[in-house]
């Protein structure tokens, strides 16, 4: 795979595979866009890495993965949106779905509340936990959430998600080469990433601790 991606890696064709991966992923959280984000900057610096010596391939290298990054940044965006839309439209479709999951329906909760008080940052973290983007994009229009309470904070998330992604797999081709042992610490990283968001996600706020019995 790895070998079969850095070839794409020159192509447009991956930012047509990588945007697709992570444009889906919001209703199939299934897809390892993030796994595929992390090869394809792998891959990426693998193939700078062996033209080093080419001073000229460096600044291509870096802008490869700038381009990397913002393609997956206005990839998730426009999920999100895609989501949240439909979520609008079919609120109530949506959230009897959501309901009959107790998991999905407290993390609804949380993230309801946190977005009525204006805590966005909670957005950003949510992009790292497993399953944690469709929850807010499909929370925020099950709710009725305003696109200008919801985008800005969507777009930082998908940035801050992308760039993160794409370094981890940048930095692992560099140090350890394009090869799956690479491909794997990064991984790793991000999945590390993602069991930390969750748990700070699942810890309470200080006023549910304080109303707590």
């Amino acid at each position: 795979m790895l070998e079969q991606l850095g070839a794409l890696a020159t192509t447009p064709w991956i930012y047509v595979i990588v945007g697709l991966s992570v444009l889906l992923d919001v209703f199939l959280p299934v897809l390892p866009s993030g796994v595929l984000v992390i090869t394809a900057a792998t891959a990426a610096a693998g193939t700078a890495a062996d033209a080093a010596a080419d001073a000229a391939r460096g600044h291509a290298g870096f802008a490869d993965m700038l381009a990397l990054v913002m393609c997956a940044a206005t990839a998730s965006v426009l999920g999100d949106l895609v989501a949240y839309r439909l979520a609008w439209r079919g609120g109530d479709r949506f959230d009897r779905a959501i309901s009959r999951s107790r998991r999905l329906t407290a993390a609804q909760a949380k993230l309801g509340t946190a977005l009525l008080r204006g805590g966005g940052p909670l957005v950003v973290l949510a992009r790292f936990a497993p399953a944690g983007r469709s929850v807010v994009s499909l929370g925020a229009g099950v709710m009725h959430r305003r696109v200008a309470e919801f985008l800005p904070w969507s777009a930082l998330a998908g940035l801050t998600w992308a760039a993160y992604s794409v370094s981890l797999g940048y930095f692992g081709g560099q140090w350890l080469g394009a090869t799956w042992l690479g491909t794997a610490v990064s991984v790793f990283a991000l999945f590390a990433a993602g069991s930390g968001a969750a748990f700070l996600m699942s810890r309470p706020q200080p006023a549910e601790a304080q109303a707590a019995p």
